[in-house]
């Protein structure tokens, strides 16, 4: 199957309500399958997922990796990553989502740099031991009961257990995979994750960033797609891009302003750019996701 014809399912789409920023879902086990969208063909989700699961087995691939859910275990799922089911079995647990433009709103972009959320292992899976579990368990229901109310700062206030929540998990993952992932290959992609969060508003181009690694484009891009499941070059535009997001929302910058802060000196180019990424222009974007924010 082509990559272009690999269907993505936005927030939107998943859930039948809610404010499509973040949404929750805390079920007996029949919950996880009244979602709208057909999860049994390969897809992609254009937001971050985390899945506590209580009890219930079921099987499904990631990439091309297949797993078996198991009870007492926190899933992880990021945006660029291909996903199927085998089956819809019954899960009992608890499912948060959330989107790009809900880590737009932390201020000091912490949270966005954490080893969970950056995912540069393409990991999926992580062992709970029996605290492990209480702690996060804990901590979701917490979000879950802030989560349905209609109170002042409530995506403050769920964005500060979110934080707490990916500290945590980075833990676990630095313990799980970072650590038993130290081959040069990942360290490559995290090296090359690390230098486009310090270049990306003036390296554009995979051949920029392979001489500062010391290697050859072709063989950066090749390991950077077997480590994280997307190109070289897709990292780097998912960083430009997302940058452009936090300037359309957070500043009072013209499009133009914001195309040449990031590199662009033609700032129909970086219409296109945008629009091609997202199915908007850069304007429309920043009116629709201000809206949302109201």
């Amino acid at each position: 199957m082509k990559e272009n014809n690999i269907p993505k399912y936005s927030l939107q789409q998943s859930f039948a309500k809610g404010n499509h920023l973040i949404e929750m879902i805390v079920n007996d086990g029949t919950a996880f399958q009244k979602r709208k969208v057909n999860h049994l063909v390969p897809h992609r989700k254009d937001y971050y997922m985390f899945v506590l699961v209580r009890n219930g087995s079921s099987r499904h691939w990631i990439d091309t990796t297949p797993y078996t859910i198991k009870k007492n275990t926190l899933y992880i799922s990021s945006p660029w990553q291909v996903q199927v089911k085998e089956q819809t079995e019954p899960l009992e647990g608890i499912l948060l989502s959330f989107t790009e433009e809900f880590l737009n709103l932390d201020d000091d972009k912490t949270l966005r740099q954490l080893p969970v959320i950056q995912n540069p292992f393409n990991a999926h899976e992580l062992s709970l031991q029996p605290q492990d579990f209480s702690f996060i368990e804990d901590l979701l229901l917490k979000m879950w009961v802030e989560y349905q109310t209609g109170s002042e700062w409530r995506n403050t206030m769920l964005l500060s257990y979110l934080r707490v929540l990916s500290i945590y998990s980075s833990r676990l993952y630095t313990e799980q995979i970072s650590k038993s992932a130290g081959t040069n290959e990942r360290k490559l992609l995290t090296d090359f994750k690390k230098l486009i969060n310090e270049q990306f508003s003036t390296l554009h181009q995979v051949a920029d960033y392979a001489p500062l690694l010391n290697k050859t484009a072709g063989y950066l891009n090749e390991v950077v797609k077997q480590q994280s499941g997307k190109t070289a070059i897709e990292h780097i535009h998912e960083r430009i891009l997302l940058e452009a997001k936090r300037k359309l929302l957070h500043t009072e910058f013209s499009i133009k302003e914001i195309a040449y802060d990031l590199g662009f000196e033609d700032v129909a180019y970086f219409t296109r750019f945008f629009k091609r990424l997202t199915e908007q222009t850069p304007a429309v974007f920043r009116q629709a996701i201000r809206e949302m924010y109201k």
